[in-house]
């Protein structure tokens, strides 16, 4: 492998384990935050015991997602100077924003919410938690602007050879961003529900007798959890069809791609369930198409021709050339993976929203057929696992379908690597940081393991003070 690959790899492995946790945080703390509220609006001392309870799994979550992103951010100092020399007049403002207010926010009230129950009123203490989620909501929205300008460049200049910020208003109302982030958050925000509801599931599952009082609180966790994922699954459709569609004319490679579509199509695109590209000749084979369908998805109606990976090429090298700083240029992107990739994110967020729907129904009062049968709970129990595959699709996309550019148009991945940087040196930080990784995985199951031995009916009131105080977490 050469310093490039290495460097991508790096970067690759950093931002899929970060994203792990990014999602998992803010989708686990908007649901502790209804959590809150109901008991708030109730007085039902159970919603309480939820919101303790599952909030420990969220605060696992943040602690951990702070770590890797630390650690991911170094990464830009690290294999990728040039690219910070180039970008970071515009990178460093969003990212200046994300860690001076909205990680600001949340670390506060975080701590605020964790040390003061019974200290300050329900009232207040329930605002807490929900500046932890704004704090959230406003961090994601930080970095997908400036992960948006490398999607579409805005509001930009090139002085000196390098990109700088004419129009701060501009990266803030970046279309990208407007697509990006609304299928970001929702996707999030289904993670949470998805999360707690399999959570829940496995706990009903242990082989052990639960008094009545811990299975209602599981029932209810449940209940909250298929009623959000039945909300969110929506909307995530909703929102990857307006995200998609954009990318019909703004990222017409990685669409075809995503889609398998070799050489333009005819008036009317068929849509292929399976297909595979050969690398070299971009040749595509072995698909299995229903008729018309792309079009209807790409254009919502039942005509409109979609651009081929080859066409697109060209017409790259057209604008960009086939060489770029004396390096031998193609546009093609990661089809197979993309394809893929595209195929598990969307059949998956259909598939939630299927269980979600089957779910309520099997617990309406007249049944609770659900709870009873332990097939129905293996099934929301095995679901846990899901969003972190799903997302982790969608950042695949969303990366490598933007290749071979950092930022798009303007500036290649291999422009973007550091000079100084060795093989060596590479394959020394990603051992490291694989170790490292690896070690931090076992220690967040190991934790949300040992939180889920206790079942919610254990929790008392007694807090903390001190946060370094033995037994304080």
């Amino acid at each position: 492998m050469n310093i490039v690959d290495l460097a991508r790899f790096q970067f690759a492995m950093t931002t899929v384990f970060h994203f792990f946790f990014v999602p998992f945080s803010i989708g686990t703390v908007f649901v502790v935050a209804i959590m809150e509220s109901m008991y708030v609006h109730t007085g039902n001392p159970d919603y309480k015991k939820m919101t303790k309870f599952w909030g420990k799994v969220f605060l696992l979550s943040f602690a951990v997602g702070v770590v890797t992103g630390l650690i991911q951010e170094f990464q830009f100092g690290m294999n990728w100077s040039d690219y910070s020399r180039f970008m970071g007049d515009i990178f460093g403002a969003p990212l200046a924003f994300e860690a001076l207010l909205s990680f600001f926010i949340e670390s506060t009230f975080i701590g605020l919410w964790m040390f003061t129950w019974n200290k300050v009123g329900k009232g207040l203490h329930l605002f807490f938690i929900w500046m932890v989620v704004f704090g959230t909501l406003t961090s994601a929205f930080w970095i997908l602007t400036a992960n948006s300008f490398m999607q579409h460049p805005v509001g930009f200049g090139i002085k000196g050879g390098r990109a700088v910020m004419t129009n701060f208003g501009a990266l803030l109302t970046n279309p990208q961003l407007m697509y990006e982030y609304s299928h970001v958050i929702f996707g999030a925000l289904l993670t949470g529900s998805v999360v707690f509801t399999g959570l829940a599931a496995f706990q009903l599952l242990k082989k052990r007798k639960l008094s009545d009082a811990n299975k209602n609180i599981y029932h209810k966790t449940i209940k909250l959890g298929l009623i959000l994922m039945l909300i969110f699954s929506a909307c995530e459709i909703i929102a990857g069809d307006f995200q998609t569609r954009y990318l019909v004319s703004e990222q017409p490679m990685k669409f075809a791609a995503m889609e398998g579509v070799g050489t333009t199509t005819g008036n009317k695109a068929p849509w292929s369930i399976v297909a595979y590209t050969d690398p070299k000749t971009h040749e595509v084979s072995h698909n299995i198409d229903i008729p018309d369908l792309l079009s209807i998805l790409s254009y919502h109606k039942t005509t409109g021709a979609v651009k081929g990976m080859k066409e697109v090429n060209a017409e790259f090298e057209k604008r960009y050339g086939t060489k770029i700083d004396g390096k031998k240029m193609d546009y093609y992107v990661s089809s197979n993976t993309l394809f893929y990739s595209f195929r598990l994110m969307a059949g998956f967020g259909g598939l939630l929203f299927l269980v979600a729907i089957i779910g309520l129904f099997m617990i309406r009062k007249s049944s609770g057929y659900l709870y009873k049968h332990k097939w129905t709970l293996w099934v929301l129990g095995i679901l846990t696992f899901s969003p972190f595959l799903v997302n982790t699709a969608g950042w695949l996309i969303t990366e490598l379908g933007r290749q071979p550019w950092t930022v798009y148009g303007l500036f290649t991945t291999a422009q973007s690597v550091s000079p100084n940087v060795s093989v060596a040196s590479l394959l020394t930080s990603n051992i490291v940081y694989f170790c490292l990784f690896t070690f931090l995985a076992i220690v967040m199951i190991a934790l949300v393991v040992k939180v889920l031995r206790k079942d919610p009916d254990e929790i008392t009131d007694d807090v903390a003070t001190d946060p370094f105080a033995k037994g304080a977490f």
